[in-house]
């Protein structure tokens, strides 16, 4: 048995609450849960700061962001694994559910998409195994409907993977997330440098797949999440139609949902609604899509996702709780809602028995400042 570790005199967030108190850890779980301003000798004076369970991310692009942290530039694997790691780390995420595409695209001008996600999610495990990584990570197979290679590749993952999400995508232009095409035009050239004949080119060819394949390649990945043991999750659902169809095929979590009419139809279907971090902290969507606040103060957010910058998970969950004037509800979007959403029964929450992965900070102005990330008792930031 592992020495004690006792965080005291610590403002304590619970899902429905908060209290000064203390909490002792053995041997990577929470034992004691006291509510007083003791510190006992031994114990870290916490100094009344914020003492809340770890974050629970549920989609990252930030694995696929360290293996090519340019467009031209492919790092090597086991580094970025590392690296991105040890960056969730140092904000305070615990657990993170890694999204990796399955489904690549023939293309030319920068526009297909590689296969990897075989590779990626071995060098991933592996890693894990050896207990090399810093925080708890599990698999996120983003399925890319509109693609080549979808049923090829889900057909490489098995139940020893422990998957534990699954996402129905669907790029094609005209479709959700790219369903205005001028937007999608522009964001095209930016990137990608085409010519208006080639981008309409690049619509066209994108599109007929989409047609094609679409019907074909959702039922796939429905069959897969079940083969899998996974969580299904839905992705950029703009219309009610998306949602009803969503929860046709059992659909628990819809991840960005690009309209408030999308997201009033998901808590209808009994669907928990996910929005970006860094939709809530800019106050819009990049893309032109619903702002995360405005759900937020309709009722309609019930877990953010860091999505493209690590930090934005603390930092917009202590904006929501300013918005709300309710801290504690507000890290439950980040904690206890992604564990429940996500079938994690064991953390999220200070509570005895679950996981020590616990976070403590204090805010300067608005944004919040980590003086400590632990990960199973094991202090990791």
């Amino acid at each position: 048995m592992s020495d004690p570790l006792v965080l005291a005199n610590a403002r304590l967030i619970f899902p429905d609450g908060e209290a000064r108190g203390r909490v002792t850890v053995i041997d990577g779980k929470i034992v004691e849960i006291a509510q007083d301003a003791n510190v006992p000798p031994g114990a870290v004076d916490c100094e009344g700061d914020v003492l809340a369970p770890g974050l629970i991310e549920l989609h990252t692009d930030n694995l696929e962001r360290h293996i090519r942290p340019r467009p031209a530039v492919h790092w090597p694997h086991d580094a970025a694994i590392v690296g991105h790691d040890a960056e969730l780390a140092s904000c305070g995420i615990t657990s993170v559910f890694d999204a990796i595409r399955v489904g690549s695209i023939e293309g030319t001008g920068g526009t297909g998409w590689s296969r990897y996600a075989r590779d990626l999610a071995d060098e991933l495990l592996a890693l894990r195994a050896s207990g090399a990584l810093k925080i708890s990570h599990h698999l996120h197979l983003r399925a890319e409907v509109c693609s080549h290679s979808l049923l090829d590749e889900l057909a490489e993952f098995g139940p020893r993977d422990r998957v534990g999400i699954v996402s129905l995508m669907d790029h094609t232009p005209g479709q959700r997330q790219f369903a205005d095409i001028g937007q999608y035009e522009t964001y095209m050239k930016g990137k990608h440098g085409l010519s208006h004949d080639s981008f309409e080119a690049h619509v066209a060819t994108r599109q007929a797949l989409g047609e094609k394949v679409r019907d074909t390649h959702e039922a796939a990945a429905v069959a897969a999440a079940g083969r899998l043991g996974a969580v299904l999750a839905s992705h950029d659902d703009t219309l009610v139609d998306h949602v009803e169809r969503s929860a046709g095929y059992g659909i628990a979590l819809a991840e960005f949902p690009t309209t408030k009419a999308a997201a009033q139809a998901c808590r209808a279907n009994g669907i928990a609604v996910m929005m970006g971090a860094p939709n809530l902290v800019r106050g819009g969507s990049h893309s032109g899509n619903v702002a995360a606040t405005d759900l937020a103060e309709a009722g309609l957010l019930d877990i953010l996702s860091s999505d493209y910058v690590p930090s934005a998970l603390l930092y917009s969950a202590v904006l929501l709780g300013q918005l709300w004037a309710d801290l504690p509800r507000a890290m439950a979007t980040v904690t206890a809602m992604p564990a429940r959403a996500a079938g994690l029964t064991d953390r999220g929450e200070i509570a005895l028995g679950h996981r020590a992965d616990l976070i403590r900070f204090r805010t300067q102005g608005n944004v919040p400042v980590l003086h400590g990330v632990w990960s199973a008792g094991h202090r990791v930031a």
